[in-house]
C-alpha cells in the first residue's frame, strides 16, 4: 500500500518533464481580448470627459452707447426733430404748435383747429413744407396781405434769417450751396435757434473766409 498520497497518484515521467507552452492561437486571442479592453475603458474615459467639461458662455454685450460731441455731426434723432411753428389769423386756436419733420401749412392749420370763418385759404400755400420757427399767418378774406415768399426769405433786400431761411434761401446765399445748406438747416435742428451770426462758424464747411464773407448777408 502506498505510504502516500503523492506515491499513490504518479504522474509518469514524460508527463512530469513536459513544459506547458501555449499555441500561438491562445496568446493572439488573449491579445484581442485586452486590446478591446483597453479601447473600451480609453473610449469610455474621453466620453466622461466630454459629458463633464464646463463650456464657458461668453458674456453678454452691453448696449452700445452713441455720444455726440460738441460739433459733431448731428445724429439721425436729431435730423428728425419736430418743428415749432406760430399758427395766427382766422384759425380756430391760434398759437404754438409742435409738428412732425416735413409738415406741411395745411397740417399746421388743421392742428390749429382749422380755419375760422371768413378765412382766405386760398391767399396761402397749405401745401408749403413748413420749417422750425416760422410763424403761419391765415389771412381773412378782404384783408391786405403780401405775396408769400419762402421763410426766413429776405425782402427788400434785408439780411437773411438763419433761424426760419428753409434750404432754398440758404442755397442763395454766395459759398454756401446745397451741402453747407443742409449743414446749417442740421445744426439748427440739433441745437436749437442761433442766438448770433457768429455760431454759423460752428457748422461743419463754414471757415472764418466765408463766415466773414456771410455776417452781412445773414442775422438771427
Amino acid at each position: 500500500m502506498p505510504s502516500s498520497v503523492s506515491e499513490a497518484v504518479r504522474v509518469p515521467e514524460p508527463l512530469a518533464r513536459a513544459r506547458w507552452l501555449p499555441s500561438r492561437r491562445a496568446v493572439l486571442g488573449v491579445l484581442i481580448v485586452v486590446g478591446v479592453v483597453v479601447l473600451v475603458v480609453a473610449l469610455r474615459v474621453t466620453w466622461v470627459r466630454a459629458a463633464t467639461q464646463v463650456i464657458p458662455i461668453p458674456a453678454r454685450a452691453g448696449p452700445v452707447v452713441s455720444t455726440v460731441g460738441v460739433g459733431a455731426a448731428p445724429s439721425s434723432a436729431a435730423a428728425g426733430a419736430p418743428v415749432v411753428v406760430h399758427v395766427v389769423g382766422a384759425v380756430a386756436r391760434p398759437g404754438l404748435l409742435t409738428l412732425p419733420p416735413g409738415s406741411r401749412v395745411g397740417d399746421a392749420v388743421k392742428a390749429a383747429g382749422g380755419v375760422a370763418q371768413g378765412a382766405d385759404v386760398a391767399a396761402i400755400n397749405l401745401a408749403r413744407v413748413i420749417v422750425d420757427g416760422e410763424q403761419i399767418r391765415v389771412p381773412r378774406k378782404g384783408e391786405a396781405v403780401s405775396a408769400e415768399v419762402a421763410p426766413g426769405a429776405s425782402t427788400a433786400g434785408g439780411p437773411l434769417s438763419l433761424n426760419t431761411a428753409d434750404l432754398g434761401a440758404l442755397d442763395g446765399l454766395p459759398g454756401v450751396g446745397p451741402v453747407l445748406a443742409a449743414r446749417i438747416v442740421e445744426w439748427r435742428r440739433a441745437h436749437g435757434r442761433f442766438t448770433n451770426v457768429e455760431e454759423l462758424g460752428e457748422v461743419s464747411g463754414i471757415g472764418e473766409r466765408l463766415l466773414t464773407q456771410l455776417r452781412p448777408l445773414v442775422t438771427v
